[in-house]
């Protein structure tokens, strides 16, 4: 089925400040009530659903991708605080959220690559059916494996081809930031003192709610990214200016200071992707003004960093530089994720043609080292577990939006979306929802909302 029509859309300003004014306090109510975050969960769960399938046809495609842009943004957050309902729980709402969308708005016939995909996965499975022990279970580490590609897939299929204006897609990365504000703000109140907790240069739980750093600085880095984003293209007043410069600053703080550098660096790489595209866009007068704002956002960005390295007493510095905490220079800036992704790339050239199946290194390496290691990089995931499938996994991924990209350039976020995906995939494999969404973001139609032009009739003369 063809995309519907865009449905024009407007968002104001003083809406958006007083969402991120809410969700400062809901950052409170879930570091001050633990209960509050299971009800803050149900809440935003219903009102999505309840949306999706209320709202008119026209504004379907909307509410599925701000309930899924805003779930996802929030997994850390649930997950740190125990308000969701399952660990893997943001997958699948995004899966079915997007199994809602392609209900009432189906899908684009030229989407056929990702069913391609998709299929493609299965062998995975039916290899892991006969080769994982009893010391792992086959349904949840199946699923745990697989339901990032999936969410992928689905949300790929639906997105392709989408249209949506550009004021809609704005809102979408918006929505990101939403949940990251709350998330910030539970940090800031469960570690105020950075310098009591920072002995070392290892990724702290302690600074990144007691939670997983790796995914916590992920998720963060997107929400810098939707605040540089809000601060170029949404601050038309000096208040907004400021004020989405100190939530950049709060949000990159608590960033750097968890100590995993993933994250930062992919959000670097995402805004220099957005402002590479934005600012080759744009006309000399509004270049004028990207470049002033540039000048600002690294004025903050230093400030920031300069804070970072005072609050750590220097073991930001040293983490970065990729020192231990005594200035000495590490062995493996990779904290050994190039030790698994060999690991990983010698189980792919020992089974090439159907791999070891979905979990099957785990498995590997639970049967050589006594303890179960989950993959950190997706394409060495893939190769080693899908075996020949997983190349054809990897182009389909590849140049689908890229073929995609040359019939549809008004996607300014389209090589920061694909930016994110790829850098996250390499450093914290599909271990959360975003880099699944955010890949397929880059799959979608924007368009351009213009007034329609009212041109006064001439009257012909008569003879």
């Amino acid at each position: 089925m063809t995309a519907k029509r865009s449905y024009r859309y407007r968002f104001t300003n003083d809406a958006y400040v007083a969402l991120i004014v809410l969700h400062i306090v809901m950052g409170i109510f879930i570091n001050k009530i633990p209960q509050f975050s299971k009800l803050y969960f149900t809440v935003v769960c219903v009102f999505f659903i309840f949306k999706t399938i209320t709202s008119a046809p026209s504004k379907k495609v909307m509410w599925v991708l701000f309930g899924a842009s805003y779930i996802v943004a929030a997994e850390s957050l649930f997950r740190m605080t125990g308000g969701g309902l399952f660990y893997e729980f943001s997958k699948y709402f995004v899966i079915l959220l997007m199994g809602i969308g392609i209900f009432y708005d189906g899908i684009s016939g030229k989407a056929y690559p990702y069913f391609i995909y998709l299929i493609l996965l299965v062998p995975a499975v039916l290899v892991a059916s006969t080769t994982l022990g009893y010391d792992l279970n086959f349904r949840t580490s199946v699923a745990f494996v697989l339901s990032g590609p999936i969410c992928l897939g689905v949300s790929a299929l639906y997105c392709y081809n989408k249209k949506v204006s550009r004021e809609v897609l704005l809102q979408i990365v918006a929505s990101m930031s939403y949940p990251i504000i709350a998330m910030t703000t539970h940090l800031f109140l469960f570690n105020p003192s950075v310098k009591e907790v920072l002995t070392s240069t290892g990724s702290s739980f302690e600074t990144s709610g007691g939670f997983g750093p790796n995914q916590v600085s992920t998720l963060l880095g997107l929400g810098m990214f939707a605040l540089t984003v809000r601060f170029f293209m949404k601050s038309p007043t000096l208040f907004l200016k400021v004020f989405n410069l100190v939530l950049l600053a709060a949000v990159s703080f608590r960033a750097i200071v968890t100590l995993s550098r993933g994250g930062v660096f992919g959000a670097i790489i995402m805004i220099l992707a957005f402002l590479a595209i934005f600012y080759g866009s744009a006309k000399f007068r509004k270049r004028q003004q990207i470049i002033v704002s540039i000048v600002l956002l690294f004025f903050v960005a230093l400030v920031t960093w300069t804070i970072s390295l005072n609050q750590s007493s220097g073991l930001v510095g040293n983490r970065y530089a990729n020192e231990d905490a005594g200035g000495r220079e590490k062995k493996d800036i990779t904290t050994g994720r190039v030790d698994l992704f060999l690991d990983e790339f010698d189980g792919f050239k020992k089974n090439p043609f159907l791999g070891v199946g979905a979990s099957g290194m785990k498995q590997s390496r639970l049967e050589e080292e006594g303890t179960i290691i989950a993959s950190h990089n997706e394409i060495s995931r893939l190769l080693s577990e899908h075996g020949v499938f997983g190349i054809l996994i990897l182009i389909i991924l590849i140049f689908t939006p890229l073929y995609f990209r040359s019939g549809h350039r008004n996607n300014v976020f389209f090589y920061a979306f694909l930016a994110f995906w790829f850098a996250t995939i390499n450093h914290s494999a599909m271990r959360i929802a975003a880099p699944a969404f955010i890949y397929a973001l880059a799959l979608l139609n924007v368009t351009h909302d213009k007034r329609p032009l009212h041109r006064k009739q001439l009257k012909q003369k008569t003879d």
